[in-house]
């Protein structure tokens, strides 16, 4: 577990769109883990930027998105697919047939649950998994007391997770209160794990997540069982970390031992 703080949230994007991009240039091919909401849309700028001045094409990509609103149809602001299409994919070069989310709508959704975790292992599994955390703890839809080794299914929503998201929906809509979601173990089984947090409501999440025990209370937590994982924080997100000076002290040294090695 590695943990970078950064200066702002656009230097974490910097930092996560260069990793991206290395591993692109070195396997064309390459296989995403893809996340939503507004602490990703910096990378997916970074990413269509790419794209657009030619330095990267992701014609040979799959990606798997981590998560999706039941009953929500993809033309609707709040889906996941609607933002997407308006955040990367839209912009960039990928076939519509190499972009995947887990199944939320029509019949069989368990059914289609397992397949979905199937493609995925079929194209080799997931190469980079791009993650944010929700302030209880959550990743992707994973809630609180979720299993540490469960695998894509259907997730009832707390009312935490209804209550930050509320804000989203206009008073006339119904919020959906289900959705699909990647397991922790799904998210786990990623070869490289990248998580970005800012802001003050993220830190007791970060917290919890970096330094507390592993419990699926804090459904984060489990990422201290990864080998390849580093959190992209900024001050506040990484605020009430009790080892932060360790941890810029490490991302120092590390930096140090970089330079050398490219002599």
């Amino acid at each position: 577990m590695r943990i970078r703080l950064t200066a702002s949230a656009d230097h974490a994007a910097d930092l996560v769109a260069h990793e991206i991009l290395t591993q692109l240039r070195a396997k064309p091919n390459l296989v995403l883990g893809l996340a939503t909401g507004s602490t990703p849309i910096g990378v997916y700028k970074r990413l269509v930027d790419a794209y657009q001045t030619g330095v990267a094409s992701f014609a040979k990509i799959h990606t798997f998105n981590l998560d999706e609103y039941l009953d929500l149809p993809a033309t609707h602001p709040q889906s996941y697919r609607f933002f997407m299409q308006r955040y990367l994919f839209d912009a960039i070069d990928i076939p519509a047939a190499h972009i995947h989310f887990p199944p939320s709508e029509g019949k069989r959704l368990l059914r289609r649950c397992q397949r979905y975790e199937m493609d995925i292992q079929e194209l080799g599994g997931i190469d980079i998994q791009l993650l944010g955390i929700g302030s209880n703890g959550h990743i992707g839809f994973n809630e609180p007391t979720s299993s540490l080794r469960s695998r894509t299914r259907i997730k009832t929503l707390t009312p935490k997770t209804l209550q930050d998201n509320a804000r989203f929906y206009a008073s006339h809509e119904t919020q959906p209160t289900l959705a699909a979601t990647m397991g922790i173990g799904t998210i786990i089984d990623a070869r490289t794990i990248l998580l970005q947090a800012f802001g003050q409501k993220k830190a007791e999440a970060i917290r919890a997540t970096v330094e507390g025990p592993i419990s699926s209370y804090c459904p984060g937590s489990a990422l201290q069982f990864h080998e390849d994982v580093t959190f992209f924080l900024d001050s506040e997100a990484a605020s009430l970390l009790s080892m932060r000076d360790y941890y810029q002290q490490t991302q120092r040294h590390e930096e140090q031992l970089r330079r050398e090695d490219r002599m």
